[in-house]
Order: C-alpha cells, then sequence, then structure tokens
C-alpha cells in the first residue's frame, strides 16, 4: 500500500474515531442527571416503622374451626389452606407485629405524608429521619378510599419536600422514586411515566400515576419526583405476580393526596361527592344500540333511590357523556370527577337518552360511609365490615329464595380477614341458620352475629350450589 493510501485511510479512521466520541458525549449529555435532585430531596424522606400488639394466635385462637365439626368439603379445603400456626411463648400472651415503609415531609413543622395501608391498626409509629434520628408520631387522620395517611412529628425547621403538579404530568417523562424498600432507607430508583388516570379494583376515587419505576415492599408511602424535585405522587401499590416488582408501579396523584390531608387536617375526615348510581361501560354493541359514533361515557345501571341522581331526574339508561365540561370517556372517569365535588354542589350532566343529546343539572350529595348501605344493585342491604365474622352479606331476592326453596337467608358478597375466611365460606355462599336461629334478613344476621357466645362452638348452615351443610366455629376468647 502507498504511503498517500495510508494517510488517507488513517485520516478516515481518526474522523470516524471522533466523530463516534461526539456522538457518545451527546448521548450521555442526553441522559438525565439525578444526581442534584437526589441530594437536595432526600433529607425530607423519611423511614416509617410501625407496632402493634395482637394476640396470641393459638389452635383455635378463637377464630379457629372445629374439624370435625366441618363437612368434607369445608374439611378439606380448611387443611389445604390453613397455615399452622406457632403457638406463642407463655408469659404474655401477646406478640407484635412490625410494618415498613416511606413517608415524606411535607411542612417544616412536622407533617409527614404516607400510605393508610402503612400505619393501618398502628399501636406505635415511628418515624425516622436521614440523619438517623428517630421520632414518634401521632396520627393526625386516614382516608382508607385513597390510601393516604397523615402524621405529626414534633419538630422545628425540618427539612420538606417541594409539592409539583400532578396534572401537568405527561406520559414518557422522566420520575424518580425515594424510599426503604425492604428496609433500606434512601433508595433511589427511576423510570417513565407510563400512564395516567388509572383506576383499580376497589379504588374508585383514585386516578393513579402508573410508572416503570422500580417499587417493592418498603416504598410505600414514599415519594415520586419529576425531574424539577417536585412531589407529584405518592408510590401506593405495585402488580405482581412474584411479590416483587415487574414493570408496573402505581402512584397517589400528589394532587389528590394533598387536599386529602388538608381536609384530615381541618376535619379530621375526608367528604366526598355523590351521585347515586351504578354504572358500567360502553362496548361497541352497547354505543350502537344507543346511538354513539363511537364506545364512550358512562351507562347508568341503576340509580339508587332518593340519591341525588333520582331527584336530578337521571334514568337507567341514560349515557353520560360529561360532566361539568370535562368529557367521560371510560365509565371510571365519572367517580374521580364526581368525588372531587363537594355536598351541595351543582354538577351539569351532558347525556344520551332515547339517542338524543340532553343536559341535566344535579345537585351533589355527600358520599355515605363506608359502613352506610348506599345501594347493592336490586340485593337489598349489604352489611359491610360490621359483623365479627368478617362477611359483608345481603338480603336474598324473591328469585334466590324461590330457587334455593328458602323462606329467608343471606348471600355472602365479600369475605375479609376473620372466622369466615378461615372456616372456607366463599362469596356466593348461602347462610340461612346461625347458631341455631333461622335468618331473615342482613340485619338479623349481623345482630345475631354480635351477640355470639365467645369460646363455644357455634353452629351455621351454609348452601353451596344448592348443596346445604351445618359447619361450627369457635369465636375467640
Amino acid at each position: 500500500m502507498s504511503i498517500p493510501r495510508l494517510k488517507t485511510y488513517l485520516s478516515m479512521f481518526a474522523a470516524v474515531l471522533m466523530l463516534g466520541q461526539v456522538l457518545s458525549a451527546q448521548a450521555e449529555e442526553s441522559l438525565p442527571d439525578f444526581t442534584t435532585l437526589v441530594e437536595q430531596a432526600s433529607p425530607a424522606v423519611v423511614n416509617i416503622s410501625t407496632k402493634q400488639k395482637l394476640p396470641e394466635r393459638r389452635v383455635a385462637a378463637g377464630q379457629m374451626p372445629d374439624l370435625d365439626g366441618l363437612p368434607p368439603m369445608f374439611r378439606e379445603f380448611f387443611e389445604r389452606n390453613m397455615p399452622q400456626q406457632p403457638r406463642a411463648p407463655r408469659g404474655d400472651r401477646q406478640r407484635e407485629a412490625q410494618s415498613l415503609g416511606s413517608g415524606f415531609i411535607i411542612s417544616s413543622d412536622g407533617y409527614v405524608l404516607t400510605n393508610n395501608h402503612v400505619v393501618a391498626d398502628a399501636d406505635e409509629i415511628i418515624v425516622r429521619l436521614s440523619d438517623r434520628s428517630e421520632l414518634q408520631a401521632k396520627l393526625v387522620g386516614t382516608d382508607p378510599r385513597t390510601d393516604v395517611a397523615l402524621l405529626k412529628v414534633d419538630g422545628k425547621d425540618l427539612p420538606t419536600v417541594k409539592l409539583g403538579d400532578s396534572e401537568k404530568l405527561k406520559v414518557g417523562e422522566w420520575v424518580l422514586a425515594i424510599g426503604s424498600p425492604f428496609g433500606f432507607d434512601h433508595s433511589v430508583t427511576k423510570g417513565i411515566v407510563s400512564a395516567k388516570g388509572r383506576t383499580l379494583p376497589n379504588d374508585t376515587y383514585v386516578p393513579f400515576i402508573q410508572t416503570d419505576v422500580a417499587i417493592n415492599p418498603g416504598n410505600s408511602g414514599g415519594p415520586l419526583f419529576n425531574m424539577k424535585g417536585e412531589v407529584v405522587g405518592i408510590n401506593s401499590q405495585i402488580f405482581t405476580r412474584s411479590g416483587g416488582f415487574m414493570g408496573l408501579s402505581f402512584a397517589i396523584p400528589i394532587d389528590v393526596a394533598i387536599d386529602v390531608s388538608n381536609q384530615l387536617k381541618k376535619d379530621g375526615k375526608v367528604s366526598r361527592g355523590w351521585l347515586g348510581v351504578v354504572i358500567q361501560e360502553v362496548n361497541k354493541d352497547l354505543a350502537e344500540s344507543f346511538g354513539l359514533d363511537k364506545p364512550a361515557g358512562a351507562l347508568v345501571a341503576q340509580v339508587l333511590e332518593d340519591g341525588p341522581a333520582a331527584k336530578g331526574g337521571l334514568q337507567v339508561g341514560d349515557v353520560i357523556l360529561s360532566m361539568n365540561g370535562q368529557p367521560i370517556v371510560m365509565s371510571a372517569d365519572l367517580p374521580h370527577l364526581v368525588g372531587g365535588l363537594k355536598d351541595g354542589e351543582k354538577a351539569k350532566l351532558e347525556i344520551i337518552r332515547n339517542g338524543k343529546r340532553q343536559t341535566l343539572d344535579i345537585t351533589i350529595g355527600a358520599l355515605p360511609d363506608e359502613d352506610a348501605d348506599i345501594g347493592t344493585g336490586g340485593q337489598g342491604g349489604a352489611e359491610r365490615n360490621s359483623n365479627r365474622l368478617g362477611v359483608s352479606v345481603a338480603d336474598l331476592t324473591a328469585e334466590q329464595k324461590k330457587s334455593l326453596e328458602l323462606k329467608g337467608g343471606v348471600v355472602i358478597k365479600e369475605v375479609q380477614d376473620g372466622p369466615a375466611a378461615l372456616i372456607g365460606l366463599r362469596p356466593g355462599d348461602v347462610i340461612s341458620h346461625l347458631n341455631n336461629q333461622a335468618i331473615t334478613s342482613a340485619k338479623q344476621f349481623t345482630e345475631i352475629a354480635k351477640d355470639l357466645p365467645k369460646n363455644r362452638s357455634v353452629s351455621m348452615r351454609v348452601l353451596r350450589q344448592g348443596r346445604a351443610s351445618f359447619i361450627t366455629f369457635k369465636l375467640a376468647e
């Protein structure tokens, strides 16, 4: 190879090398640098630990079923699913449960935001600051519907976070989380906003921010920051099949959380608007039948008697397209908007009725407490979280009584933690007798459950798929 040609090749190689270095430098410059954000925000992020005194969980810890008294279908379920419980040590027949989460300071005088599930049922709450000092916290108030809790610690000139505007978040925007996953304090993870306005099962009033930020147990209650170092959400939930992070994380928008915290600080509770309807999604076929160009809106499947919607003239079969000018794209959009209004405020609904558009002016009511009966879709009164067995039940309809050849009874709508779960009861089971008394209504069922004897076998007649059996169980001492 001639000398001139070699020089040409060397010049070309040098040019390519320089171009690669330039492109690499540009790529590095385009990636976000979180170091300053973390340095400034970390001092206001706290670790939260709780303690709870629990009774001894002995065999039959008062809630253990009598296996000999169970029919085969219940005994098999119980033996397969009930974990073995170790005896507590002699002496103090109590054990201590602990939980771990995160939070952040929103005011220099010591108000702290976190998740309700981090501090629920705690007897003691400890907040550990970034300098490892620990402060005992007082629970100002909680709101289970949004999973937000407000704490107060004694302090002055505490470091605080900057609060942002979650409404201004954009999908694809970089975000960062700081928290204590698995107890590792001040761990930092980053990602992007994957979606906004997500509705999750049993979380009607929170339009969640979805991200791909790595969130694990212990991150709950911690802040989600934008690139300006402003808190835009509270990390609350993950979707997982393994128990760990799988790429789907959900945060409560900070706008929602601050509104809740302000109400908790002022009134000790949270008030929300209520329309008094049962709604469902509008699919393609329904949209066509109602004369809509495309699937959109919230279809009114039921109007609750004497509720705000009924008084305002809303009817079954109406499709709500917008409220106060805000479009209802998915049916889940409606509860978010209604919940943000106050009792007595006016709402202008655009609806389609019989193929024609019209508007209705409705006065919003106050959302009843969670324990209150606000309608059950024609199933009669539901008794939620109000009995010692840990079940929500509803009256049987006339049709159900006829098909089961019963004069009374209740159907289980939901099974919570408690004796009912331990003996294998499921939603859909029908209870016709409790403690040798025939059940006539959900209200009577709750009254009987309230007076059940302790530490003695109690009988219950249960129908599952038309088959009836008596089972026995014991309640705690």
